[in-house]
């Protein structure tokens, strides 16, 4: 069971890192707490916001500014509708609003807008140090124990409750596809090394489930 107030807590802690003399950070925490808690989710939850946070923490050396990272993991599932296409930049128009009225730095708040746009591809470039770590960490999912992943596509199943199953199966195909063809699905050497096979092996599993 996930704790709201530890999680507002590490909010908290980030943005008065990233932002020593700025608001009361509350409000921006309540705001994304309720945000995590909207009924249409169920995997894009306050349980994937931290298990995110968790990973960053095990990647963070791997990050130029992991502060900034942080604060884009929180944002960028900020605005999530499973109907909708365009939630990865609306998410990113959420931190951009807030960031800046916390006092956040100007190219800072538009660090962690680029970051939560790029989990649209999660393809950072080779020499994005902190895209690399906000996406491996988004992404370390797929690396899951067998019950977990079984549990993590059958919740990705219910948000997207509306789409017939012969719709959903080509979509999710689509995606699984996509994914295996990149080059690498982890960038940082502690995702390539712990999690890239595994990843590989659930994805391919899962694809040729649902050809079946």
């Amino acid at each position: 069971m996930v704790d709201p107030d530890a999680l507002r807590t590490r909010f908290t802690r980030t943005l008065r890192a990233a932002v020593a003399d700025g608001p009361d950070p509350a409000p921006y925490a309540e705001n994304l707490l309720v945000r995590w808690q909207e009924p249409q989710r169920r995997y894009h939850t306050l349980a994937h916001l931290t298990a995110v946070l968790d990973h960053i923490d095990v990647l963070e050396k791997y990050a130029d500014d992991p502060d900034v990272v942080r604060l884009a993991a929180w944002f960028h599932d900020a605005v999530y509708l499973p109907e909708r296409s365009e939630n990865e930049e609306r998410s990113a128009r959420v931190a951009e609003r807030a960031l800046a009225e916390a006092g956040l730095a100007a190219d800072r708040t538009a660090e962690v807008a680029r970051l939560v746009r790029l989990t649209v591809t999660h393809d950072p470039a080779d020499d994005d140090r902190n895209g690399q770590v906000l996406c491996d960490a988004d992404l370390a999912i797929l690396a899951a124990p067998p019950n977990a992943y079984a549990a993590y596509t059958a919740a990705i199943r219910e948000e997207y409750h509306f789409v017939p199953n012969d719709a959903f199966r080509t979509g999710r195909s689509a995606v699984l596809r996509q994914l295996l063809e990149l080059p690498a699905l982890f960038r940082t050497p502690y995702g390539a090394a712990e999690w890239e096979a595994t990843a590989r092996y659930n994805l391919a599993a899962e694809l040729e489930m649902l050809s079946n």
